[in-house]
């Protein structure tokens, strides 16, 4: 960490020095001491458009990204209808060109039999293929040994794969079924256990081995997974792997509290997989730390557990919950950076993001580690209007975030008109 001055010239970082002397035609920003963030580059979000958007909007969420001080953002394809063509994918960018307060790329979703349009991906463009190996809805999901063989050999783009098996998630239902009637919120790290993570991830680089492919396995959440992947920097890595914010910040023992609110895909699980994964951050087995963003209503989560859908609103509160780690001493305030902007941007090839330099974009956050932020019903921005933070306090507070040199003053205002950010490049 440095103290110096920065100029932003127009979308871009200009000049950083010890001392810039102001020029006449300047606005002066005095940060006052506090520290200055490349953007967050959430590389996994789900905000609902189109066909759900009364869960969330590409408008709504990616605004409350920005509140958070996320600048950048790679969205899913499990929307309705489902983004398995080119023609859909367009369609969302087009979406995002009118209504995006934060930057953004859009993955195409596999099939089993959409691999022509894999083929078709632009590396220049387009951020990856999301692949569902094995748990998913929809026709998103793609178990056929063939299919998955040829989109590893064949994909131009990185591979994002969800990997929980299938066949072990109902062999373990119909075992806790076997011995009472209904399922609870705390059989779902049961259900979704070790195994079927460990079954469907081991598969996914078995095949990215053999065929050299480009994977990256998303929201690892178990400690014996991580035998799967290189410890050391990112550099040259074809394999790699994610953690998300909620896994590294809940365990088991906040199902009795949370019940629903917590009821994700792949499970929180153990206080020992959270160890784990922490652990893992800094040997470097975790390359990159995301969200998974999946927001969904709060009547929907008031359903049994059978009925209530998996995913939790984080955008807006990801970067405070680890800067709560770095409070706390399980992370450096370095490791934050490294996990959320340098490292998505050098795995996914991003074109100037990433990074505080001159000549990059002007993609930043200004934070104070002394200032506190509590969460509540009049400060969430979601569409879907709930956090599973709820009246949680946390220790720091985003004070501004600037996206293409554009600031907005968000910590405690919401900006009457949003300029729209720009899409993704990636120098592959």
């Amino acid at each position: 960490m440095t103290e110096s001055d920065l100029r932003i010239v127009d979308d871009r970082v200009d000049k950083i020095a010890t001392h810039i002397t102001a020029k006449h035609t300047d606005k002066i920003f005095d940060a006052q001491g506090r520290h200055l963030l490349p953007g967050m580059i959430d590389d996994q979000v789900h905000f609902r458009e189109p066909g759900l958007t009364y869960k969330g909007t590409i408008a709504s969420d990616s605004l409350a990204a920005v509140a958070g001080g996320i600048t950048s953002y790679m969205e899913m394809p499990n929307v309705n209808p489902a983004t398995t063509t080119i023609d859909a994918l367009e369609e969302k960018y087009a979406i995002a060109a009118r209504h995006s307060a934060a930057n953004y790329a859009f993955y195409l979703g596999a099939t089993e039999d959409n691999l022509e349009q894999i083929k078709l991906l632009d590396p220049e463009k387009h951020c990856g293929v999301k692949v569902f190996m094995g748990a998913s809805t929809g026709n998103l999901l793609v178990e056929n040994p063939t299919a998955l063989e040829a989109i590893f050999r064949e994909s131009p783009v990185l591979i994002a794969t969800h990997c929980e098996s299938g066949s072990v998630i109902n062999k373990n239902r119909e075992s806790i079924l076997s011995k009472k009637s209904k399922l609870t919120i705390e059989d779902h790290p049961k259900i979704r256990n070790t195994e079927a993570c460990f079954a469907s991830s081991s598969y996914a680089v078995k095949l990215a081995r053999k065929y050299r492919s480009q994977l990256h396995v998303l929201h690892i959440t178990s400690e014996k997974e991580l035998t799967l992947f290189e410890p050391g920097p990112i550099q040259n890595k074809h394999i790699t792997a994610e953690a998300c914010v909620h896994h590294l910040w809940f365990n088991d023992q906040d199902y009795p509290r949370l019940g629903n609110l917590i009821k994700c895909n792949p499970s929180i699980k153990s206080r020992r997989d959270q160890s784990a994964l922490i652990h893992a951050l800094h040997t470097n087995r975790i390359d990159i730390i995301a969200t998974d963003h999946a927001p969904h209503t709060w009547e929907e989560k008031q359903l049994d557990y059978d009925q209530a859908p998996a995913g939790l609103p984080l955008v807006q509160h990801a970067l405070l919950i680890l800067l709560e780690q770095v409070k706390n001493g399980h992370l450096s305030l370095t490791q934050v950076v490294e996990k959320t902007a340098h490292n998505p941007s050098i795995r996914y090839s991003i074109d100037s993001r990433g990074f505080i330099r001159e000549g990059y974009y002007a993609d930043l956050v200004l934070i104070d580690i002394h200032k506190s932020t509590t969460v509540n019903r009049r400060n969430i921005l979601y569409r879907c209007g709930w956090s599973p933070f709820h009246g949680q306090a946390f220790s720091s507070k985003v004070i501004n975030t600037w996206v293409n040199g554009q600031p907005y003053y968000i910590g405690d205002d919401i900006p009457a008109t949003i300029k729209p950010a720009l899409p993704l490049f990636f120098n592959r």
